[in-house]
């Protein structure tokens, strides 16, 4: 399973609140589903699927790891 933070949804072009706020929405959606481990306050890092799920588009992690490998 693949997952992604708020600082890689920056690096990938989202500002700062709305990275945090697709974050949170992802971790609300989780928890509907039934994942009550998504409830915690200090988890950052969601399912990159839950994140898609809220963006209605698929994500290209391809493009995140190389940025990662040219930092």
């Amino acid at each position: 399973m693949q997952t992604i933070t708020k600082h890689e949804l920056q690096q990938m072009g989202f500002g700062p609140s709305q990275s945090a706020d697709i974050v949170r929405r992802a971790k609300i959606y989780l928890v509907s589903q039934g994942f009550g481990y998504y409830s915690s306050k200090r988890l950052g890092r969601v399912p990159l699927s839950s994140v898609e799920h809220i963006l209605g588009f698929p994500i290209d992690t391809k493009e995140l790891e190389e940025k990662e490998y040219h930092a």
